[in-house]
């Protein structure tokens, strides 16, 4: 079909919403609810359709074929094990297949990582922080850490030498500590690939009081479906510009010491924006080709709107190709631009952003436009923040010349400005360029980390 996109990524839920953790913030366990009565576990003569019409829909060498959840490693091994089988009965000769897998870690043993090594998977791990950061939220079925469970998890993938990557959420008990949370994963844990996402969980005035217990299951309480509406967020919700201060501090850090050694998904993202090209989602001018397949074959239109107004169809009944090729799901993608208030359209990081994930646009502009990112403030604070360092990098690229350069050209401004603020008196104006005086500014923040 020539309207279909030539690549496409796909989430597949082999569980549904089912895990084995109760994380406080997941809202995705609230969407067992759309399936009353449902096993939750993905049917052989699905597994196979879908690997066969994932790969006969890609028109690139390249194909992903990726596992998500709730967790889906409580499908068992042989279940993949099939799936493996499957993509060599379809493939074709000149196509390359690549299995990623995103898990809480909790089942992972060394027969699961020595499956995993075998057949080259890249396995995403979720972690918070450091123990007391993730068990804040990340907590099994009786409300206790799974912190331990997943370092054991961890440790199985290191012996097996499986290649693995840290997502790390964003909330209210790690947001204020990004420098102790950075390092712990390129430290302790020695992540050198490591993503960021920031927990957004809205709620109407209604909802909130619920939403702020969790989406699990509650005897005696009735149990909230979470959509995407309110304009309202939970107590475990970043701030806007927490969050843009987050980013910076673990982007300071890594900009004099890690670039080309350790690989932050949102760093490597905003080059690629200075440099024209847009490689996620979230910060691309349109959207509407990261789709979530259920257990049932249900085709959504993105893993963040699993809901019944996003509802594509199943692909036991309709050809995959061309619901992700309908006019609805054409719709779905080019709404992210089109829908973008003026403040957006006329703001100096638009060229970064592009008003960010359509799922987060529920508060209004200084001029009162709805559809205006929770996150703004934040995403404008960082990307101001990078723009020095981010220019710098992008002309390296264009002069084929490594990035990593940047770490030397920041080392001798941080020294620079070191003299600076030594020979700054309380009320001038800080070096730093931000407009404050120096006593609100640098001078503050090297009292507070002295004391």
């Amino acid at each position: 079909m020539s309207s279909a996109p030539p690549a496409f990524h796909l989430l597949s839920k082999p569980t549904g919403a089912v895990c084995n953790l109760d994380c406080k913030y997941c809202f995705f366990l609230s969407k067992e609810m759309l399936y009353p009565g449902s096993r939750f576990r993905m049917a052989d003569e699905l597994l196979e359709s879908y690997i066969q019409q994932l790969l006969e829909a890609h028109r690139v060498p390249e194909v992903v074929v990726a596992w998500q959840g709730g967790e889906p490693t409580l499908m068992g091994l042989d279940f993949f094990k099939r799936s493996i089988e499957y993509v060599q009965k379809y493939k074709r000769p000149d196509q390359r297949v690549t299995h990623t897998i995103q898990t809480n870690g909790t089942k992972l043993d060394d027969e699961w990582c020595a499956f995993f090594k075998e057949n080259e998977f890249l396995v995403g791990l979720s972690v918070d922080g450091p123990r007391e950061m993730h068990d804040a939220y990340r907590v099994n079925k009786g409300g206790q850490g799974s912190f331990d469970q997943v370092m054991i998890g961890l440790e199985a993938l290191k012996r097996h030498e499986v290649d693995f990557n840290i997502l790390c959420t964003v909330h209210a008990a790690n947001a204020d500590h990004p420098v102790e949370v950075y390092r712990f994963f390129r430290d302790e844990l020695e992540a050198d690939f490591i993503q960021f996402i920031p927990i957004v969980e809205r709620a109407t005035e209604q909802l909130l009081p619920l939403a702020n217990q969790g989406w699990a299951e509650r005897a005696g309480v009735e149990r909230p479906l979470y959509t995407q509406n309110g304009n309202l967020v939970t107590e475990r919700s970043v701030a806007a510009e927490q969050y843009g201060d987050f980013l910076s501090a673990i982007f300071d850090e890594w900009v004099l010491s890690d670039v080309g050694e350790v690989y932050v998904q949102l760093f490597d993202v905003t080059l690629g924006s200075w440099v024209g090209q847009h490689n996620l989602c979230i910060f691309a001018p349109t959207c509407g080709t990261a789709l979530a397949l259920e257990h049932n074959g249900d085709l959504y239109s993105c893993d963040h709107y699993v809901e019944p107004d996003y509802l594509l169809g199943n692909i036991l009944e309709e050809r995959m190709i061309d619901l992700i090729a309908s006019e609805q799901q054409r719709k779905f993608g080019q709404d992210k631009y089109d829908t973008l208030p003026k403040y957006c359209l006329e703001c100096d990081v638009l060229f970064a952003c592009y008003g960010g994930c359509p799922r987060n646009r529920f508060i209004e502009t200084p001029d009162g436009e709805p559809g205006l990112n929770y996150l703004c403030a934040g995403y404008k604070k960082f990307f101001h923040h990078v723009s020095e360092p981010m220019r710098f990098m992008a002309d390296e690229l264009r002069h084929d010349r490594a990035p990593s350069n940047v770490m030397e050209y920041m080392s001798l401004k941080a020294a620079q400005l070191q003299k600076l603020f030594a020979q700054a008196k309380r009320n001038d104006p800080c070096p730093c360029g931000s407009g404050l005086k120096f006593k609100n500014c640098h001078y503050r923040r090297n009292q507070v980390q002295e004391g």
